[in-house]
């Protein structure tokens, strides 16, 4: 069920990569990007129409690596502002995207509805796999926001519980997720 048919959103969201950009133009009011540093605006940007666009920076992992910008606590604290921004201003649907639509785009459209949902951790994790059943939220994005918004770690125990039901469902995301350096986040029970 939707994010508005579960009353976490007043408005729609869509979750996507950038291959799917071109599939929302003209039909979105805000979007919200994640992208690599260094990586050049997809050219669907001009095409999608919305009047409220915000742009993130920084690479999709979760443990420290010399060579790759995780996002960090202020990075996180943008994205909530801009999530903020968003509600406050009424739209009629937003898109979030990241390279895939897997990690970071879902990791924000997580702490888009989490912001006025506290309490109702497992609904956002059952509207965000009807808006993208094949989500791995990025956990340190979901771990920083789980404090910074004050869910006491429930925001955290519904990601692992929509990783075990994603990695049940879907084997091809397990496997991606060892592939990624990120297998440790994969239920002990699956690996």
């Amino acid at each position: 069920m939707s994010a508005l048919k579960l009353g976490l959103l007043p408005f729609e969201v869509s979750v996507c990569g950038v291959s799917e950009l071109p599939n929302f133009a003209g039909q979105v009011s805000h979007v919200i990007g994640i992208l690599d540093p260094g990586t050049a605006r997809p050219p669907a940007y001009a095409e999608l129409g919305a009047g409220h666009h915000s742009e993130f920076r920084f690479h999709d992992i979760v443990t420290p690596d010399p060579l790759k910008l995780a996002p960090s606590p202020a990075d996180v604290a943008a994205v909530i502002a801009a999530c903020e921004a968003v509600l406050d201003s009424g739209p009629g649907h937003v898109l979030v995207h990241c390279w895939a639509g897997i990690s970071r785009s879902t990791a924000t459209a997580t702490i888009l509805m989490a912001l006025r949902n506290k309490g109702r951790e497992a609904d956002i994790f059952a509207a965000l796999a009807a808006i993208r059943p094949r989500s791995w939220p990025n956990s340190l994005m979901i771990r920083q926001a789980d404090r910074m918004l004050g869910h006491g770690g429930a925001l955290v125990a519904a990601m692992e519980a929509h990783h075990l039901s994603v990695a049940r469902q879907h084997a091809d995301m397990r496997d991606l997720m060892f592939a990624v350096g990120r297998g440790h986040e994969v239920p002990a029970s699956l690996q």
